[in-house]
């Protein structure tokens, strides 16, 4: 038997350039389809104090990456999903500045954005299973990937925002559904 793992290939679209101007709906998924955000109760996600803090996060990307703008997300107990916006700037109308001190991000490639909201999510993740007795993990909070769609037009914005906002609704038929009474 032969181990693929060195063999893995990219989920992305190939010669796509993540890091022009676009939405995009993006899933992210804890490892092990662990319940660690909070629980949906009356088809409702009730966020406990480590979704909370991944809100928070999320909601910080544009502090962090000016050149992106958050839309809709609704944060799962074992997943998240949200639209992101990449509006990038018109070297035409706002040239870049070169003498960039700040280390703000320019033309943030949509892989960096997902990078640095997992890091600070884990980091935040860690500190709280340490300081105030957070559900503990194994290994790593998330899956190795992430799941993306590019969203091309009214419509597909449309039925996404409307899975988004059913999600709560629909969460005994998920894919990533747990029933977390049996945990």
């Amino acid at each position: 038997m032969s181990n693929n793992s060195h063999n893995r290939h990219s989920i992305r679209l190939e010669g796509y350039d993540y890091s022009s101007s676009g939405m995009y709906f993006i899933t992210i998924c804890i490892q092990n389809k662990l319940c660690l955000f909070g629980e949906v109760i009356d088809n409702e996600m009730i966020l406990n104090d480590s979704g909370n803090m991944v809100m928070q996060i999320y909601n910080e990307l544009p502090n962090k990456f000016a050149d992106i703008q958050c839309h809709e997300i609704i944060i799962m107990p074992n997943h998240l999903h949200f639209i992101v916006e990449n509006v990038g700037a018109d070297l035409c109308v706002c040239p870049m500045d070169t003498n960039n001190d700040l280390g703000e991000h320019i033309g943030s490639p949509l892989h960096r954005i997902i990078q640095w909201f997992k890091t600070i999510t884990t980091n935040h993740y860690i500190n709280g299973v340490k300081k105030l007795g957070w559900k503990p993990f194994y290994k790593k909070i998330w899956q190795r990937n992430y799941y993306e769609h590019i969203i091309r037009n009214g419509k597909s914005y449309n039925n996404i925002t409307n899975y988004i906002a059913t999600n709560p609704t629909n969460w005994q038929s998920d894919d990533y559904y747990i029933n977390q009474t049996h945990l």
